[in-house]
C-alpha cells in the first residue's frame, strides 16, 4: 500500500504508479532469456571490409563532414574509478605492510616511473610524509605510498571518475581520458572547425568534470586547432529502478522506499536527448596516447562511413517504398540488402503478400541505425554479438550480455563459447529519419532485456532492478549491422595496472 510520501517522491522522480507496479511486478515474474538462433561471426552477421572498402567508407564520412553533417560524441563517464583500485585497497587495508614482487602492488610500485601520474604522486608524498615516493618504496614503506595514491587525504584516486584521471604522459605533462576523448574527437568528428561531444557524470562529479573542461579546454583547442563543444547530464531521476526485499516486496529504509539508478540503460533517455544526426559512442577509458591512436582514428572513419553507405541505401529504399515505386522483385532486392547487411531473418517474409511485404519492409527499415564495431576475442570481457528472436518472430543481430542467456541451455551456452568476437563499445549510430526528424529512441527498446541483481543496503538484502542495457536491450528494436575492428582499437583501463601496457605507455 503506497503512503502519501511515496507518492511525493514518485512525482518528485516523475516516475507513475503504473510504472511503479510494473516495475514490482518485473520482480516477481523475472526476466526471460533470449531465444538464440547463432552467435554471429564472419560472413554470418559480421561484415568484414576489404582493404578497398574500408577507403570508400572513409571517403563517404569525410563526405558527411564536409557536406556540414551534423555530429556528436557521448562518452558514458560517470562510472567512479574505485574498482581500478579494488587490489590497492585490499592492500591498504591488509596486514603486508610490503607488496609481494609479482602483485599487482609490487608490479606498479617496481614500475613507479613509468606512471602517468608518478610527478604528483611523488609531491605528495613529500607533502604527506616529507619523504619523495622513491624513498618511500625503496625503504619499502609501500603502505604510504599506496595510501598517498588512493585515499581521500592524498590524490583520492580511488574516488575520483575514471574520466579526470591521469592516463597517459606526454612531454608537456599528462592527459585524462577526458582530454584524450577531446583529442580524438578533433580527428574524427569536426564539422566546420567545431566538436560536439556528450559527457553523462554522476552528480556528485559533475563540478569537477567542469572545472577540468575548463581548465584544458582551451590548451587543447590550440593543439588540435578546432573549437569544442561540450555537454554534460546526468541519469535522470526517471530512470531510477525501485529495490525490493527478497519476497519482491517494496524495500524501504526509514520508512520510505528505496530507488537505485538503474543502470548505464538508463542513459538512452540522455541519447534522445542528442540533437545531432550521427552520435559516436565510447567508453570514457577505452582512450590511447597520440602515438598510439592511428588505428583508432582509421577505424572510427570506417565504421562511420560505412554506416552512411547504409544509411544511403536505406533512404533510396524507403523513397520507393513510399512512393509505391515497386515490384515483387525490388521487395525482395530489399529483403536481401535487410538480411544480408542488417542480419534480419524473418520466414514469414515470402508468405506474405505483396503489399504487407512493402509495409514489412517500410517499417523495418524507418528505423534508428547503428553499426558496431566488433573485435576478435582474445579473452577480454564484453557483450557478444548473436542473432537473436525478436518479440514479433523476426531475428536480428543484437549485442548480448551473458546474463541474457540461459546457463541450463547445453545448446546456448555452446553458441556463447563458440563466438569469435566481442563488442568493445564501439558505436556509431543515425538517429534521425530521412526528413531530419528524431526518432524517438525509447520507443525502440525491449523492456523485457534488463536483469535482476542482488544487493545489499546497510546490512539488508534487496534485489536491484536493471534497465536494458544501453547497446544491449535498449537499441534492440535499431538496424543493426557489426563491422569488424583490429583489436588495437580495443585499449580499455579496468585495473590501473592496465596502465602499464605498451597501449598507455606513449
Amino acid at each position: 500500500m503506497l503512503q502519501q510520501e511515496d507518492l511525493l517522491t514518485l512525482e518528485a522522480k516523475g516516475i507513475t504508479e503504473q510504472q511503479l507496479n510494473a516495475m514490482l511486478d518485473r520482480f516477481a515474474k523475472g526476466f526471460p532469456y533470449l531465444t538464440i538462433v547463432d552467435a554471429a561471426r564472419p560472413g554470418k552477421g559480421i561484415t568484414v571490409l576489404t582493404p578497398a572498402q574500408e577507403e570508400q567508407a572513409r571517403l563517404r564520412w569525410r563526405r558527411y563532414l564536409a557536406d556540414g553533417g551534423t555530429v556528436c560524441k557521448f562518452v558514458p563517464a560517470s562510472g567512479a574509478a574505485s574498482r581500478m583500485f579494488k587490489a590497492l585497497f585490499e592492500f591498504v587495508d591488509g596486514d603486508a605492510e610490503v607488496a609481494a614482487p609479482d602483485s599487482p602492488v609490487g608490479q606498479l610500485l617496481d614500475a613507479f616511473n613509468s606512471l602517468p601520474f608518478a610527478k604528483e604522486l611523488d609531491a605528495v608524498c613529500k607533502k604527506l610524509y616529507n619523504t619523495s615516493a622513491a624513498d618511500l618504496i625503496a625503504a619499502k614503506q609501500h603502505k604510504q605510498v599506496i595510501a598517498a595514491l588512493i585515499k581521500p587525504e592524498g590524490m583520492n584516486y580511488g574516488g575520483l571518475p575514471k574520466g579526470l584521471l591521469k592516463f597517459h604522459s606526454y612531454a608537456d605533462g599528462s592527459r585524462t581520458p577526458l582530454e584524450e576523448q577531446l583529442t580524438e574527437g578533433a580527428q574524427t568528428a569536426a564539422t566546420g572547425g567545431v566538436v560536439n561531444l556528450h559527457f553523462t557524470v554522476s552528480s556528485n562529479h559533475r563540478k569537477l568534470f567542469e572545472e577540468k573542461l575548463a581548465e584544458v579546454i582551451g590548451d587543447t583547442e590550440k593543439r588540435t586547432g578546432v573549437k569544442f563543444n561540450v555537454s554534460l547530464s546526468e541519469q535522470k531521476p526517471s530512470t531510477d529502478t525501485v529495490a525490493a526485499n527478497p519476497d519482491n516486496t517494496p524495500f524501504r529504509e526509514d520508512g520510505k522506499l528505496l530507488f537505485r539508478p538503474g543502470g548505464h540503460g538508463a542513459l538512452i533517455d540522455n541519447l534522445n536527448d542528442m540533437e545531432a544526426a550521427v552520435v559516436f559512442i565510447k567508453n570514457i577509458d577505452n582512450v590511447v596516447p597520440d602515438s598510439r591512436r592511428e588505428p583508432t582514428v582509421k577505424y572510427k572513419e570506417v565504421i562511420a562511413g560505412y554506416m552512411m553507405e547504409l544509411h544511403d541505401t536505406i533512404n533510396t529504399y524507403l523513397d520507393l517504398l513510399s512512393k509505391g515505386d515497386y515490384n515483387e522483385a525490388k521487395l525482395d532486392e530489399i529483403f536481401v540488402f535487410m538480411r544480408d547487411k542488417l542480419g534480419l531473418r524473418d520466414p514469414n517474409f515470402t508468405k506474405m503478400d505483396v503489399t504487407h511485404r512493402a509495409v514489412y519492409l517500410h517499417d523495418k527499415l524507418d528505423r534508428p541505425l547503428r553499426v558496431c564495431g566488433m573485435v576478435r576475442n582474445e579473452g577480454e570481457p564484453g557483450g557478444g554479438p548473436f542473432i537473436a528472436v525478436n518479440p514479433d518472430g523476426s531475428a536480428s543481430l543484437q549485442i548480448l550480455e551473458s546474463h541474457q542467456i540461459d546457463p541450463a541451455n547445453e545448446e546456448y551456452v555452446a553458441k556463447m563459447k563458440s563466438a569469435t568476437h566481442f563488442n568493445p563499445v564501439d558505436l556509431v549510430c543515425y538517429i534521425k529519419d530521412r526528413h531530419g526528424k528524431k526518432y524517438n529512441l525509447l520507443a525502440h527498446t525491449d523492456p523485457a532485456t534488463g536483469f535482476i541483481s542482488s544487493k545489499s543496503s546497510h546490512g539488508k538484502e534487496l534485489k536491484a532492478l536493471e534497465l536494458p542495457g544501453l547497446w544491449n536491450g535498449a537499441m534492440s528494436d535499431w538496424n543493426t549491422a557489426f563491422v569488424e575492428v583490429p583489436v588495437e582499437t580495443f585499449n580499455p583501463v579496468k585495473t590501473v595496472n592496465d596502465l602499464l601496457r605498451p597501449a598507455h605507455q606513449g
